[in-house]
């Protein structure tokens, strides 16, 4: 009888599986740009507050895209579960770090948009 060093069942996805699934990665992939790019040509910096932050919140939602597909890319590559596993953790761990960046900047430039909107005189005739 031969013994197994490892209790751990192997897990293999099949190539034609990781084909299919990176044809639908790159599919969805192409769609969430071109609705990033409408979204983008479509919503002027003045309906949200300030073009600068518009400009941030649209750079961070293609950046956070853009990590979640070539996550996606990779995870159609994984072989084993333990590869899963590592793939799967240091995905969270960047998205936390990338989160907590995001926030902090996001919170910095939207209130430079409302102190510089506060001293701004107003546009428009003068009252009497």
């Amino acid at each position: 009888m031969q013994s197994s060093m490892s209790t751990t069942p192997q897990f293999e996805i099949p190539t034609d599986m990781r084909k299919i699934t990176e044809k639908s990665v790159e599919q969805v992939k192409t769609a969430i740009t071109g609705y990033l790019r409408l979204f983008q040509s479509a919503v002027p910096g003045e309906v949200t507050g300030s073009a600068e932050l518009s400009s941030k919140v649209l750079g961070y939602a293609e950046r956070n895209v853009a990590t979640a597909f070539e996550f996606a890319q990779r995870l159609a590559q994984v072989r084993d579960v333990r590869d899963l596993t590592k793939l799967q953790t240091d995905f969270i761990h960047a998205q936390m770090d990338a989160m907590t960046e995001e926030a902090k900047d996001l919170s910095a430039t939207a209130t430079r948009a409302v102190m510089g909107s506060a001293k701004a005189p107003p546009t428009g005739g003068e009252f009497s």
